[in-house]
């Protein structure tokens, strides 16, 4: 398989594995006969704009939009990258750009914040996930396309732009003034807690797996070499690469299947198992995951999850069970198609559900949460996705009840000094349990 790449800035919650595979010129050829009246019509609609429409109308916008409005029947994740979007494409994988740090998608007219990207502008001002961009620097976006609402929002740094967000549970909508940087996406991150060690890995970019091993060798050389417990946190990660996802857990594991991958064709089926060598042997781990985790974050929490390796904690994830092939088309364009589903190395499939937590644990250090919960979106909100051919009837919605358990207050929790209730809650789980307690708890 030929290397994959990294999703767009735009849909990088949404998408999952990509590959870069040649067009397959001789099944262009094999169109079925009974296709031609249907292209035929195609054909007279477009002859009639050019003929009638009230301005001139260009080529090019035409043609993107027939292909557009032909990948939207598909599924949320198919998508034409035109040249802006194939160098937007290039430059994600590249690991920097000038701006903000938004993952963002359309949401009904809307421009909608998929998360911010941790330790970016946005992220420093508080932008959250979920929340709504309505105007830039003043001026109304709604309606507009996504592609000029991220255009305005990247620009040279240290210049500043001016959101409006309305956020569900507010009266009213607040400004808030970023300055943009230059993003250099940094997806691995660590720190010692006590005796716990933490690794925080934001996206599945190159070289991920790699740079965990480092982090917890050094973890592991700052503790002595007795760590009582890894919290691996993979809230908000919108995936990436499946090899970095199976990377990652492959340095968890002893053996047996990640993930497998199913397609259309014998061709797109591929099983990829662990190899021998389990960096953190013996020592507990527990993975955090919300609503905000996708694709590759799945594979991984799936695989460690299923294989007994880790205690999965915190919020149902994404749902986003499907692998993208990026399918070049021209050296500037290239047609993105989802051409198989992923599943766990038990069956799962996360299409729809997304992975349950073993014990689940809501952020309610977050001021805004639960008013905000009432509108969060999965990828089973999103419009046209893919429906889980498995269906075994779980109640998706389970994760919205209040549990009796979580009663504190944002406000009791800061004057404890806990300023995130999740990695707090973790923790204290691992201070406080041996390997043999913790894998007991698991369902």
């Amino acid at each position: 398989m030929a290397k994959s790449l990294a999703p767009l800035l735009r849909m990088t919650a949404l998408v999952g594995a990509v590959a870069l595979l040649p067009v397959a010129t001789a099944g262009l050829a094999a169109v079925d006969a009974r296709s031609g009246p249907q292209f035929g019509k195609l054909l007279a609609v477009y002859e009639r704009i050019k003929a009638n429409y009230v301005e001139p109308v260009d080529d090019d916008k035409l043609i993107k939009g027939a292909i557009d409005g032909m990948l939207a029947t598909l599924d949320p994740h198919s998508s034409y990258l035109d040249a802006r979007d194939f160098e937007n494409l290039r430059t994600q994988t590249d690991g920097s750009y000038g701006g903000l740090g938004l993952s963002v998608t359309m949401d009904d007219g809307a421009v909608k914040v998929i998360a911010p990207t941790k330790g970016s502008p946005a992220d420093q001002a508080g932008v959250k996930a979920g929340d709504y961009i309505t105007h830039l620097d003043g001026k109304l976006i709604y309606g507009g396309t996504l592609d000029e609402a991220v255009d305005q929002m990247r620009g040279p740094p240290n210049t500043s732009i001016k959101l409006t967000i309305f956020r569900p549970g507010r009266d009213e909508p607040f400004d808030v003034t970023i300055t943009r940087q230059i993003i250099d996406l940094k997806p691995v991150d660590w720190k010692v807690d006590g005796n716990v060690g933490v690794i925080s890995v934001s996206q599945f970019s190159a070289n991920v797996g790699t740079e965990v091993a480092a982090a917890w060798n050094q973890i592991k050389a700052k503790t002595g070499g007795r760590p009582a417990g890894l919290v691996l946190d993979l809230r908000g990660n919108p995936g990436g690469l499946l090899d970095e996802a199976v990377a990652l857990s492959d340095q968890f594991l002893e053996k047996g299947p990640i993930v497998s991958q199913r397609g259309r064709y014998a061709r797109d089926n591929e099983v990829y198992n662990a190899q021998a060598g389990d960096i953190a042997r013996g020592v507990p781990v527990i993975v955090l995951i919300d609503e905000g985790s996708a694709s590759a974050s799945e594979i991984v929490a799936g695989a460690l999850q299923d294989q007994h390796r880790a205690l999965i904690m915190g919020q149902r994830s994404f749902g986003k069970g499907s692998v993208q092939t990026l399918i070049q088309l021209t050296p500037t364009t290239a047609l993105k198609l989802t051409t198989a589903r992923y599943y766990t190395p038990s069956g799962r499939s996360v299409q729809e559900g997304g992975i349950d937590p073993d014990i689940a644990v809501p952020q309610i250090s977050d001021p805004d949460l639960r008013k905000r919960a009432l509108r969060s979106y999965r990828e089973s909100d999103l419009r046209g996705h893919l429906v889980n051919e498995i269906k075994d009837d779980k109640d998706l919605e389970k994760d919205k009840i209040d549990d009796p358990r979580f009663k504190m207050t944002p406000e009791e929790l800061k004057a404890k000094n806990i300023e995130d209730f999740q990695l707090w809650y973790a923790e204290q789980t691992l201070g406080r349990t041996t390997p043999q307690a913790l894998a007991s708890r698991k369902r």
